[in-house]
This record gives structure tokens, sequence and C-alpha cells, in this order.
């Protein structure tokens, strides 16, 4: 499903990705592992469109996407959940969850995101009780629910979750963790994770070392 060939990214004068290989095949559930700086949360940027590849090859579904911008990645069903949640914090909860399924006004009929924004609110029925209120005024394992939820709307064929877990408490962080895996084997999620959280990346099928 995925291709990385040689993949490297350079800030100024500074090399964040000096050549990363690797490939995901479809429905895995695989994490990203390796020291602080070797450029894990800036691969995912890179695949997602954020940030500009210097040289080598992504590959998604056999097209080339490297330098693609993240607009156009998402409508060929690309998701990234960044670190740090990105929730709109002066925006409503349901008002985040529409801005998922912004791109999918011009192709999807009004009905089927209807029912499709109703079917992620149950796999997050705390959100379904709070729809009205600003996500700027939510603890952070509700922010990354929403982030989540954002995420799930615009249906991705694979999605990158950069520190799905991260500063959360224990309770909180397993409920996430569930979310992500009944993604990936019901929805048949094809899943890429960076986390510190050991036993997430324990859970993962396989784990790609970036040096």
């Amino acid at each position: 499903l995925l291709d990385i060939r040689d993949l490297k990214l350079s800030y100024g004068g500074i090399s964040a990705l000096k050549g990363i290989n690797f490939h995901v095949n479809s429905k895995e559930l695989v994490t990203l592992i390796g020291a602080n700086g070797a450029g894990k949360t800036s691969t995912l940027k890179v695949i997602a469109g954020l940030l500009k590849p210097s040289a080598g090859s992504i590959h998604f579904s056999g097209m080339a996407i490297g330098g693609k911008p993240a607009y156009e990645l998402a409508q060929h069903g690309i998701g990234l959940v960044p670190e740090g949640r990105g929730v709109f914090a002066r925006m409503t909860i349901l008002e985040n969850l529409q801005m998922g399924a912004y791109l999918r006004q011009a192709s999807d009929p009004t009905e089927r995101i209807t029912h499709d924004l109703d079917g992620v609110l149950e796999l997050f029925p705390r959100l379904k009780e709070r729809l009205n209120q600003l996500a700027g005024t939510l603890s952070g394992g509700e922010q990354q629910r929403v982030a989540l939820a954002r995420a799930f709307i615009t249906q991705p064929e694979i999605l990158f979750a950069d520190e799905p877990t991260g500063n959360l408490d224990s309770n909180t962080g397993e409920k996430i963790t569930e979310l992500l895996f009944e993604l990936n084997q019901e929805n048949e999620t094809t899943l890429i994770l960076v986390t510190h959280d050991h036993h997430l990346a324990d859970l993962c099928q396989r784990q790609l070392r970036l040096s």
C-alpha cells in the first residue's frame, strides 16, 4: 500500500531525514521507532503532505505522491492525527468534526456524511454528549478523542497517528488504544503510529526502525 524509497528532508542546511526506506502493507498496524531526533514525526509529515521531501520517492497504492499537498492527499485516503492533537480550539466539537468531512462535501451526499458522523459519535459517546462545547475547553484526553474522531470521519485508507496516547493517563490511553485497534481490525484501516508507549508499540504487528 505504501512504499518509501530513499526519502530525504532538509531544513536549510540540516538533514532531518537521511534516506528512509520502508513499506507498509494494506490493513497493517505498524509503529515507527527510533531515538529522539531520528525523524519519526518528520516522516509522517512528509508522507501526509505537510512537508516537501528533498529527495526520494513515496508511492501510495501505486501512485507517486511525494510533494503533493495535504488537502489533495486527504482526498486520496491519507489521514493524520498530529502530535499535540491540533484541534480547532475556538470551534465546537461538532464544528471540528464537520471540518474533517469538509473535503467529502463535493462528492458524498449529505445523508451519507450525517450517517458516518453518527457512526463516529457512537465510538465517542462522551463527545456526543457535548457537541456544542468549544474544543479548547476539553481535557487532554477529550481533545485526543476529537482529533481521532475528526480523522475517522475523513474515512482514510491509511491513518498516521503521532503520539496518540502521549500525555494521557493510563486509563484514557488504554481507551484510545482500543479505538485504534478497532479502527484497524473492524474498519480494516491501515495504521502507522509514532509512540513512546511501549505497550502500544508491542501490540503492533511490526516495528519499523528509523536511524
